[in-house]
């Protein structure tokens, strides 16, 4: 498959004092979002995200970036800036670090402790993880950094200012204009005011809906359907969510917890992740409401909850093996309830359609 960025040109020399921004991925697609800065000869990595394949693409795995312009220049890269979480911008990062093992990654608590297990899993060296806040500033080669809060359906994201003689550029990772978000963290509006009387040279956005008219439903707004739909259901449920969607999956909790029901998180990442976001005090879990597989299948239909991968139709996640009938462990019966509580992303139509297909022929209510 040939990539959106495989019949550039190699780019002219930079001129003396310029400062050059090269999208390796993520530019007109959602997923393995990855930019890099270029200033005085030395490169500055902002995101290393994947993008996951299409049912038109079997046998791949994972979509990388294209790292054939940075692979020649490892040793300029002076560090890698994650904005949050996310796999489309955290994802590709151990596969980077495989060309060169020591590069800094800074990036905020909560995005470094999903990092990290990654690292490990592919058995690199821990390159550096410097932990940051919205209000830190600090430099790191020719670049200056300031950090600024975002709000965004993964918590602890930030947006990067960069600072250079050349111009400044402020890039906002994800974000979405929630001014109800559930752990109180606002987009800082006025440190983004501040940086425009500064002088933005380059303002890049990426917002997945910015093109929709309206405004985005408040994450608070969302608790209350999930506890309705919860007294509705007779049987089991089964909840489809992104595995870094933290504020989601304590919303679900919640409800499960009102009506008397237990969860059990279904898929790997799904598991590490919500073990991860406990530990950091991002999620807040009350006793005997988390069970395992095992245990949760010893209980009454009744009483189950499962809080699954696979929102978005992915053909290996646990709702799509649901689905069909391939799960290990979770079987969908007539009258069981599924909740996709997530947002569709753009491109994933046919693959999320298909999956609800099956699971009502399955007899579940979707």
């Amino acid at each position: 498959m040939k990539s959106l960025y495989e019949n550039l040109s190699e780019p002219a020399p930079l001129e003396e004092g310029a400062l050059r921004v090269i999208p390796l991925g993520g530019l007109g697609e959602v997923g393995r979002n990855m930019n890099v800065l270029e200033y005085r000869g030395k490169l500055l990595v902002v995101d290393c995200g994947v993008l996951f394949p299409e049912e038109s693409q079997p046998g791949v795995d994972l979509i990388l970036p294209d790292f054939s312009w940075i692979e020649d220049r490892m040793d300029d890269v002076v560090g890698m800036v994650l904005t949050h979480g996310h796999e489309d911008h955290i994802g590709a990062v151990p596969y980077l670090l495989k060309l060169r093992d020591d590069i800094p990654i800074y990036g905020s608590d909560l995005t470094l402790a999903f990092v990290a297990p990654k690292l490990r899993e592919h058995r690199l060296p821990d390159p550096g993880l410097t932990v940051v806040a919205e209000g830190d500033r600090l430099s790191v080669g020719p670049f200056d950094l300031e950090f600024v809060s975002v709000t965004h359906s993964i918590p602890d994201a930030l947006a990067v200012f960069v600072r250079t003689g050349a111009g400044n550029v402020l890039i906002t990772g994800d974000f979405k204009m929630d001014q109800l978000p559930l752990d109180r963290r606002l987009t800082d509006l006025r440190a983004f005011a501040r940086m425009g009387e500064e002088g933005v040279d380059l303002f890049m956005v990426d917002s997945t809906n910015a093109l929709v008219p309206g405004f985005i439903t408040p994450e608070r707004e969302i608790g209350p359907v999930l506890d309705q739909v919860f007294g509705e259901a007779s049987g089991q449920i089964v909840v489809a969510s992104f595995a870094s969607h933290v504020h989601r999956v304590q919303q679900v909790i919640n409800a499960a917890a009102h009506h008397g029901r237990r969860v059990a998180f279904v898929g790997r990442s799904m598991e590490r992740n919500m073990r991860i976001a406990e530990e950091k005090g991002y999620l807040t879990i009350p006793e005997g409401i988390v069970v395992d597989l095992k245990g949760i299948g010893e209980l009454p239909p009744s009483q189950r909850v499962y809080m699954a991968t696979g929102s978005q139709g992915e053909p290996m996640a646990a709702l799509s093996r649901m689905s069909v009938g391939s799960h290990r462990t979770v079987t969908i019966e007539p009258g069981d309830m599924v909740v996709l509580a997530s947002s569709l992303i753009p491109g994933n139509e046919n693959s999320v359609y298909r999956v609800i297909n099956d699971l009502t022929r399955l007899g579940a209510r979707v």
